[in-house]
């Protein structure tokens, strides 16, 4: 294995900094430290911190407080990796403006930006909507915020949904924890796809001691259940509604090895579940709920956090294949969570959150 302690695959790979398209001059040399975070849940996020004392023509300085160069409201775009592998990892809008005046060092300036997400959360409702499909709604929304839908999910035509003093991001967000699918914005398109669909992004191989700078990977049963139940009540038919979701639920995720329900099992016997709270008026509706959450606390059953070489193609959603970690860790995990980050000391480096429901062959 590579001594990671003399290892230079940290390598110093500046981003390159759009501002309404542009490549400003001087931006991306002045830049101190950035980072960009996905999340599954959409709503992705950059804080690029600058110098903020310097010359300008004949004058010496401020540099950014005239708001010429960085404003509200301002396209930010953000390319990293190597020439080879340069791509975007943001496009969104300045939200936010941070003067930072340190004691031992010059003043800072910082900008935050959010991607077009933003525009869903900004304005808090109470409404209902009738005999609508999660595919519909979602797209509906998208239209009310002047974006395409590209919808791929699961479920059912529902006879009423409520959105309760929520934001447009947060009903979507809640709607499609519920179906099991996620949600997000690429430019001027919103997506929402159900979760056993891939999306179009990379498999990505790292192996311990190589691009895999640093792991922690955690099996866990505390979050593990044998099987789990949607109760509730059939208004039309004036009869219970009782549906189980099991194992089969997540058995094409497996991958051949073995899940957290089959291992929780063997350890401490059968735990089972029964949500009561998530009010379903189907039979139909109930057996989604229940696929849904039963799938979500499945996938906790192996998480993880690793750092590794800067690499563009990581992104919420992308296939990591790792390997270096024993029979029981080595495999493929999701990505759930994304930190790209750069800075003059570690250069362009990325920070990954995983998971998978299984433990490997060779447990």
């Amino acid at each position: 294995m590579n001594d990671i302690s003399n290892s230079s695959a940290f390598h110093a790979s500046r981003p390159t900094l759009l501002v309404a398209g542009a490549d400003v001059a001087g931006l991306s040399e002045g830049l101190m430290h950035l980072s960009v975070t996905e999340t599954v849940e959409g709503l992705f996020t950059c804080e690029a911190c600058f110098g903020n004392w310097g010359t300008s023509g004949p004058d010496t300085g401020f540099l950014y407080f005239d708001r010429e160069t960085l404003d509200f409201g301002s396209e930010f775009t953000v390319e990293m990796g190597s020439s080879a592998s340069r791509a975007p990892v943001f496009e969104g809008v300045i939200m936010g403006l941070e003067g930072r005046f340190p004691r031992s060092r010059p003043p800072e300036f910082m900008v935050l930006a959010e991607d077009r997400a933003q525009d869903l959360r900004m304005r808090r409702r109470t409404r209902s909507f009738e005999d609508i499909s999660d595919s519909d709604l979602f797209d509906g929304i998208a239209r009310d915020h002047g974006l395409r839908g590209e919808i791929d999910v699961d479920g059912e035509t529902h006879a009423t949904l409520a959105q309760v003093n929520q934001s447009d991001l947060a009903f979507l967000r809640a709607r499609a924890r519920a179906i099991d699918a996620e949600v997000w914005v690429e430019g001027d398109a919103l997506f929402a796809q159900s979760r056993n669909r891939r999306r179009a992004a990379a498999e990505v191989s790292m192996t311990y001691g190589q691009t895999l700078r640093e792991i922690e990977v955690l099996a866990d049963l505390a979050q593990q259940r044998s099987n789990v139940t949607v109760a509730g009540w059939d208004v039309s038919a004036k009869e219970p509604i009782a549906e189980t979701a099991s194992d089969a639920a997540i058995q094409g995720e497996l991958s051949g090895g073995v899940s957290g329900s089959a291992v929780l099992g063997d350890a401490l016997g059968a735990r089972n579940e029964t949500l009561v709270h998530t009010v379903p008026l189907t039979g139909a509706e109930a057996l989604i709920s229940a696929k849904a959450e039963y799938r979500r606390l499945a996938r906790k059953f192996l998480t993880g956090v690793a750092i590794c070489e800067g690499d563009a193609r990581l992104k919420v959603a992308t296939h990591v294949d790792l390997g270096g970690l024993g029979p029981i860790f080595d495999g493929t995990y999701y990505v759930t969570e994304v930190k790209h980050s750069f800075d003059g000391k570690n250069g362009f480096r990325s920070q990954i959150v995983i998971e998978r429901p299984y433990l490997g062959a060779g447990s």
